[in-house]
C-alpha cells in the first residue's frame, strides 16, 4: 500500500485520532496538510513527528465551520502542493448535556463543525478533485451516531448527518473517479476516554465483544486503507472499528 505523489488534508489532525491518520498517511508517502484550529504547538507537533519520519506536511489553521475561511485554505493548500487527493473529515467536538438542559449554542456548535465542517470541506475539495477525475474522501464518524448516547443528542445527530451525507456525495461523485467512505470509531484511547473513571471504563469494556478499547492506530489503519488504491471500488460504505460493540 503506497500514497507516494498524493496529497492528503486532514482536519482535526492536531492530536489523537486526527495525528494518527496524519502520520499513517504520511509513513506510506501521502504529503499531509495538518489542519487545526485552536492548538498551534499540538498541529506543529504532528509535523515534527511526521518530518522525524522522513514524511512531508505542513500546517493550515482554519475553522471547518467557515466556509469562508475553507474554501481561502483549500485554495491555498492547491497553490502549495498542485493538487488534492485525499480528504479525511475528522475535526470534531463535545458539548454533552442532557435534551432539556441544552443550551442552542451547544447544539450549533456541534452541528457545524462536526456536520457542517464536513459539507464545507467536501465542498472545496470537489472541484479539485473533479477537475483530476480522481479522490479519496473519508468521514469520521461514530459508534454514537448508529446506536446514540444518553447526554449526546447534538453529536449522535452530528455524526448521524454525516451518514447520509457520505451516501449522498458518494452518488454525485462516483462518475468522477471519486470515492466517499466513512469510518465510525467506537471507544477509543484518546484524551476524551482517558478521563472516564475505572468504574465507567469497566463498563464500557464489559460491552465490548473484544474486551478493550481500540487504539488510534486502529482508525488510522482503516483509514488508511479506504484512501488506497486497495479500495478503489469501495464508495459509500462505513468500517466500524469497535470491537464488536456495534455491527453494522
Amino acid at each position: 500500500m503506497s500514497l507516494e505523489g498524493k496529497v492528503a488534508v486532514v482536519t482535526g489532525g492536531s492530536r489523537g485520532i486526527g495525528r494518527a491518520i496524519c502520520l499513517r498517511l504520511a509513513a506510506i508517502g501521502a504529503k499531509v496538510a495538518v489542519n487545526y484550529v485552536s492548538k498551534p504547538d499540538a498541529a506543529q507537533e504532528t509535523i515534527d513527528l511526521i518530518k522525524l519520519e522522513g514524511g512531508e506536511g505542513s500546517v493550515y489553521r482554519f475553522d471547518v465551520a467557515d466556509s469562508a475561511e475553507v474554501q481561502d485554505a483549500f485554495k491555498k493548500i492547491t497553490d502549495d502542493y498542485g493538487r488534492i487527493d485525499i480528504l479525511v473529515n475528522n475535526a470534531g467536538i463535545t458539548r454533552d448535556g442532557l435534551l432539556m438542559k441544552m443550551k442552542d449554542e451547544n447544539w450549533d456548535q456541534v452541528l457545524n463543525t462536526n456536520l457542517k465542517g464536513a459539507f464545507n470541506c467536501i465542498k472545496a475539495v470537489s472541484r479539485v478533485m473533479m477537475k483530476q477525475r480522481s479522490g479519496r474522501i473519508v468521514n469520521i464518524s461514530s459508534i454514537i451516531g448508529f446506536v446514540g448516547n444518553a447526554g449526546q443528542a447534538n453529536y449522535a445527530a452530528a455524526k448521524a448527518g454525516l451518514t447520509g451525507l457520505t451516501r449522498s456525495v458518494a452518488k454525485e461523485l462516483a462518475s468522477r473517479g471519486i470515492t466517499v467512505n466513512g469510518v465510525a470509531p467506537g471507544y477509543i484511547v484518546t484524551d476524551m476516554t482517558s478521563g472516564l473513571s475505572e468504574e465507567v471504563t469497566s463498563i464500557i469494556k464489559s460491552e465490548i465483544p473484544m474486551g478493550t478499547l481500540g487504539e488510534v492506530e486502529d482508525v488510522a489503519g482503516a483509514v488508511a486503507y479506504l484512501v488506497s488504491d486497495d479500495a478503489r471500488y469501495l464508495t459509500g460504505q462505513f468500517l466500524h472499528v469497535n470491537g464488536g460493540m456495534f455491527m453494522g
